[in-house]
């Protein structure tokens, strides 16, 4: 693995070197300089679980070792999907004011970056056809990965938005959260990107056509909002409601801050199900405030409604039910793929 990984970080050289002297732009230092430096600061920094799964997932499909040639393509569809978060990352910090991403200070929060930062992120996004275009032109698969990033941005975006609508000032409403909803805005703004394209990707370039394969899709949808809720796991990528109110900002990344900006969070849908009236008199007066001791009694009543055991009881059904869908998989390789990704991620341990 760490060899795999040593490879990896290789390629995202190689892939920073080609953008850095891409022809379509005439850089001069100060902004070949600036890119060089957001592009380290902000699209390899986290565990590269998205980028290395394309690796895995293809080697499964394919069934035996890959030519250095087939490693090389793997890596740079991996750090498509690195891109990808990255660009999501900086601008969703922006959108909700947060102070910290994977232990350092948010790219938009350091001197002399602000809302400059913004634009970074449009680049990030414009990097990915680059690489595409670069390295998989003359591939069959070519327009089906267009397509396949763009519709996958596209459900994320929309994902980010339910999100945000949600939580409009004026309009708070803790019962219209429900789990429906928090579903919904975890399977679009993080299953697609983080589960299903990783996988699709290596299905892609082992010649698989994407629409014979809507039940894999469906399974690592699932596997998304499983992974959204569940309590064992450093988050260092992605911030799960979970630890984001549990979790210690050393440990998680980023300072947590569901609570005060009143998202809809698994962990408050479940309070509202199981709290008495008193209780959820507390959770209307102090959810979506950002006094720290409306934020201690919010926490204090998911401690009392133990949520902690409703996720474990949460986390045996959702394993049980995706061991089942995945063994129902006609393909042993398929499967093979959708286990790996599910060992990733069951009983995380912090």
């Amino acid at each position: 693995m760490s060899d795999l990984k040593s490879k990896f970080l290789e390629v995202y050289n190689v892939l920073k070197s080609e953008l850095l002297n891409d022809p379509a732009f005439d850089f001069t230092d100060n902004s070949r300089q600036w890119v060089d430096r957001m592009l380290d600061y902000n699209v390899p920094g986290g565990k590269l679980n998205r980028g290395l799964s394309v690796i895995d997932s293809y080697k499964l499909l394919k069934g035996e070792e890959l030519t250095d040639e087939e490693v090389f393509l793997a890596c740079a569809l991996g750090w498509c999907i690195e891109w990808l978060q990255a660009y999501f990352l900086v601008l969703d910090d922006i959108m909700d004011n947060s102070q910290t991403r994977r232990g350092q200070p948010c790219w938009f929060r350091l001197p002399k970056v602000g809302l400059i930062a913004a634009n970074d992120g449009i680049v990030l996004r414009n990097h990915i056809p680059r690489i595409l275009k670069k390295h998989f032109k003359g591939k069959p698969y070519y327009v089906e990965l267009l397509d396949l990033f763009n519709e996958v941005e596209f459900q994320t975006a929309c994902g980010q938005m339910i999100d945000l609508i949600t939580t409009i000032e004026g309009e708070k409403d803790l019962a219209k959260y429900s789990i429906p909803l928090h579903h919904r805005i975890v399977q679009y703004k993080t299953a697609y990107y983080s589960f299903y394209l990783p996988v699709a990707c290596a299905l892609l370039m082992a010649g698989e056509d994407l629409e014979k394969h809507t039940d894999v899709k469906n399974i690592l949808v699932e596997m998304g909002t499983y992974f959204q809720v569940q309590a064992s796991f450093t988050a260092r990528i992605v911030v799960d409601d979970y630890l984001d109110c549990f979790g210690h900002p050393d440990v998680i990344g980023k300072i947590g801050t569901d609570i005060e900006d009143y998202k809809c969070s698994w962990l408050v849908v479940k309070a509202m199900e199981l709290a008495n009236e008193e209780q959820k008199k507390s959770l209307y007066e102090n959810y979506g405030k950002e006094d720290p001791a409306c934020v201690a009694k919010v926490k204090e009543i998911y401690n009392t409604l133990n949520l902690q055991g409703v996720f474990d009881e949460y986390e045996s059904k959702s394993y049980e039910k995706l061991i089942s869908s995945i063994e129902a998989h006609p393909s042993k390789a398929v499967q093979a793929v959708l286990k790996s990704f599910l060992g990733k991620i069951y009983k995380r341990q912090k």
